[in-house]
């Protein structure tokens, strides 16, 4: 009993140095956030897709493969009609110059260009969106193309 009686005192003074001491060092930072429920911290089995779609010629004149240039307003109705109904959880969009040569043609076409840049999941789901839009966009301007590429990606959210 006389011990513990010695010892009780022993154990709080301990206890008041643990409490005291500095507490140890924080992990360290890392540049990964940590995900949500709806998006987890990494993703297995993403791609990124990158669409390409013309909306006018670099000079503005008209051409044989596009006669209109598509305004900021159209464009904008159409990546609020069709692309974020498909993709509501982000994207990105770069303005940007494309060209390339036409069959036959004396010189290449130069195009003002919207590169619109996705990343998802690599399912039937996701390409078919993909496809929907580029489909979308043919039929909404007469465009004979809009191009696709796609990469596999590690996401971390």
């Amino acid at each position: 009993m006389k011990s513990s009686v010695f010892l009780f005192p022993l154990l709080l003074c301990l206890g008041g140095v643990a409490a005291a001491a500095p507490p140890a060092d924080p992990p360290a930072a890392t540049a990964a956030l940590h995900g949500d429920a709806a998006r987890p911290a990494e993703g297995a089995h993403w791609v990124r897709s990158e669409l390409y779609f013309g909306v006018g010629r670099e000079d503005g004149e008209s051409s044989r493969v596009q006669t209109d240039s598509i305004s900021q307003a159209q464009w904008r109705a159409f990546l609020d009609g069709e692309v974020t109904p498909r993709f509501p959880d982000g994207l990105t969009v770069f303005d940007a110059y494309g060209q390339w040569l036409f069959r036959g043609a004396a010189g290449p076409e130069r195009l003002r260009t919207k590169v619109l840049v996705v990343l998802h999941e690599d399912t039937p789901q996701r390409r078919n969106d993909i496809e929907a839009i580029r489909l979308a966009w043919k039929q909404a301007t007469g465009h004979q193309s809009v191009l696709w590429a796609r990469q596999a990606v590690d996401v971390s959210f």
